[in-house]
């Protein structure tokens, strides 16, 4: 099974939300969160401290995940998530499992 990695930047304000969706998605998908600076992004989104820091707080997901449940997820969180904010890039996972 080909299996990918979706990492997720979201804004502090949407992490719950977005954790709430990733967890009752079918299937077992693996997921990790962690909070993150994130830099590069548009001046005018930042708030005034972030602004003078030049990076922005945010929460860094992610989701591993079958290739076949790519438009199934996109879909999903196309659905919620529409102008919140959230960057993404998908990248294949060469090797995954539990060691035993």
């Amino acid at each position: 099974m080909s299996e990918l990695c979706l990492t997720l930047l979201c804004p502090p304000a949407t992490e719950e939300k977005l954790l709430d969706l990733l967890l009752m998605l079918p299937g077992r998908t693996v997921f990790t969160s962690t909070a993150t600076a994130a830099h590069g992004l548009a001046h005018e989104n930042l708030d005034q401290t972030e602004q003078v820091l030049g990076r922005a707080r945010a929460t860094e997901i992610q989701v591993i995940f079958a290739a076949t449940d790519q438009a199934a997820l996109f879909d999903a969180l196309r659905r919620q998530f529409a102008g919140a904010g959230l960057r993404y890039w998908v990248t294949t996972v060469v090797e995954a499992g539990e060691i035993a």
